[in-house]
């Protein structure tokens, strides 16, 4: 499910990568940005809906908006949700893999000038650790982290802080994947013999997952980045893992493959019908 797209300078995502590997993965506009989705998940697991990050949300001015250059050409997630039959008040469960404000800035909206859970019936959770780097952001993180995103569910008592890996129903658990930030958790997924992971930004596109050295400029620890995609990477290969992309608008759902020690991440067919009804960027000549 989608929140839209943002465009960004590809230095964010791209880091040191040179602009004559990139581009033969994504081509920049004429305003030198790259296309960003905002794909969530939604997952029904023991009765419960559960939705894994959400976007920016609405609470964005419009200089706001555009300093994102957000663009919403199918509807925001809660539209998104309409379309399956569901409302806010339905989701029982959210699953914050971090606390940038493109995860989680739907955490939360503006009722009457006030700011109130987006998702009025539901827990949200999220790793201790990245609540606290959150809460007390430096220089660099102080322009994502957003206590309106979070300190309104934890006043409330809405919001778990978990202590490391958890299970969170039968089907579905978190882990800790630490490098994008300290305390970054991607959601593993488990339904018989099929196994998934919701990525998030452990890997910004699908590229990054099979291309250890590629980190971006948001990686607050680049090194422990790289450690921590070799230890997926192995996992990835040996369950033949369907890997959402949060942020890969052209390859959204992937499978690792390895051939002669160089790996790739190669489209899954049959996750289709899931990824048809994603916005795709119109990008303009470069």
């Amino acid at each position: 499910m989608s929140d839209g797209l943002i465009w960004v300078d590809p230095g964010g995502p791209f880091g040191l990568v040179p602009r004559a590997l990139y581009h033969r993965i994504v081509e920049p506009n004429e305003q030198n940005l790259v296309p960003q989705s905002l794909t969530c998940l939604l997952v029904r697991s023991e009765g419960q809906n559960i939705l894994i990050d959400n976007g920016l949300g609405d609470k964005l001015d419009e200089k706001g908006a555009s300093n994102w250059g957000l663009e919403r050409p199918t509807g925001g997630l809660v539209d998104g949700l309409q379309t399956l039959g569901l409302s806010p008040e339905d989701i029982d469960l959210v699953i914050d893999t971090h606390l940038h404000s493109d995860h989680c800035g739907g955490n939360t909206t503006l009722i009457e000038g006030e700011i109130q859970p987006a998702y009025p019936n539901a827990k949200y959770v999220v790793q201790r650790m990245e609540w606290a780097d959150a809460s007390h952001p430096d220089a660099r993180t102080r322009a994502t982290y957003f206590v309106e995103n979070f300190n309104p569910l934890i006043e409330a008592g809405r919001m778990r802080l978990l202590h490391g890996d958890e299970q969170i129903t039968e089907h579905v658990r978190c882990v800790m994947t630490p490098g994008h930030t300290r305390g970054h958790q991607a959601v593993i997924l488990q339904s018989g013999d099929w196994t998934g992971m919701f990525v998030s930004d452990m890997a910004t596109f699908s590229v990054h997952m099979a291309r250890t050295g590629w980190v971006t400029a948001f990686d607050v620890e680049p090194l422990e980045n790289i450690r921590t995609k070799r230890r997926w990477q192995k996992w990835a290969l040996e369950r033949e893992a369907w890997l959402f992309f949060i942020h890969d608008p052209r390859n959204p759902v992937a499978q690792l493959s390895e051939e002669s020690g160089r790996m790739a991440t190669v489209a899954v067919e049959e996750a289709q019908p899931l990824i048809d009804s994603l916005p795709i960027p119109q990008q303009p000549a470069g």
